[in-house]
């Protein structure tokens, strides 16, 4: 129920990573190679990206499909950068909160996305919400799934929780919650990614010292890539990547 793709390297257009190879993240919103759920990722995108010594993203996100937007074409073409996260969305309800439901969702530094879906959402959710401070639920930018799994993590990040542990806590949290649920995590801050395999794929491309590449599915048939086990954390950088194993809940 979605695709996503994080990027840390040499500055590159946002179209060479995200529309020009032969499997890339614009392609997979019509024909993605290895989704275990949905089959058409359109209803909606969005791509986050740091310019040079700004610490705060920009963001450009549409409630449409990618395949849709001329100015997404150009604005690709023209834009560099060496960090970005990019989405394609299937929504868990259909036409739920239009825009503001894509991905990537934005707090100071992080750009974050949710690969997956939220078993008997909403109700299952309720006693986590309820944790959370008012001003945290009203501040969310949509009231899908996705925006409160954010709303939980940025909760952790505040807090002053690693980024990795921030992912991995909520994970398990919100499976305990709703088991079931599929929670493939992805976050950066412009130097490092954090991500989780919960319920659908994930895969890496690293080179140390020049690019790391996080995503749903590999973009090209480089024989690099690298699929991450289910209930597994990642955590990479430019230089390296490290996986650890997530353990199930306990009753």
């Amino acid at each position: 129920m979605c695709r996503h793709l994080a990027f840390l390297g040499p500055p590159e257009p946002l179209g060479s990573l995200l529309v020009e190879p032969a499997h890339s993240l614009y392609r997979q919103s019509w024909e993605p190679r290895r989704q275990r759920h949905g089959t058409v990722n359109a209803d909606g995108f969005g791509v986050g990206w740091y310019a040079e010594g700004d610490p705060v993203p920009a963001r450009y996100r549409r409630a449409g499909p990618i395949w849709g937007d001329q100015s997404f074409a150009d604005l690709s073409r023209v834009v560099r950068t060496g960090a970005l996260l990019g989405a394609v969305r299937d929504a868990t309800l259909g036409g739920a909160d239009g825009e503001a439901a894509a991905a990537p969702f934005a707090s100071g530094p992080w750009l974050f996305s949710h690969n997956g879906a939220i078993a008997g959402w909403p109700r299952s959710l309720a006693s986590l919400a309820a944790r959370l401070p008012a001003a945290e639920l009203l501040s969310m930018e949509a009231r899908c799934d996705s925006a409160l799994v954010w709303a939980l993590v940025l909760h952790r990040l505040r807090a002053g929780d690693e980024e990795g542990q921030a992912l991995a806590d909520t994970v398990i949290e919100v499976a305990d919650a709703a088991p079931g649920s599929r929670l493939n995590l992805l976050l950066t801050n412009g130097d490092t990614v954090a991500a989780t395999a919960w319920g659908d794929t994930l895969w890496y491309l690293a080179e140390p010292d020049r690019r790391t590449v996080v995503a749903s599915e590999p973009y090209d048939d480089d024989p690099h890539w690298r699929e991450v086990p289910d209930r597994t954390l990642l955590a990479a950088s430019r230089t390296d990547v490290l996986l650890t194993p997530l353990k199930e809940p306990t009753a």
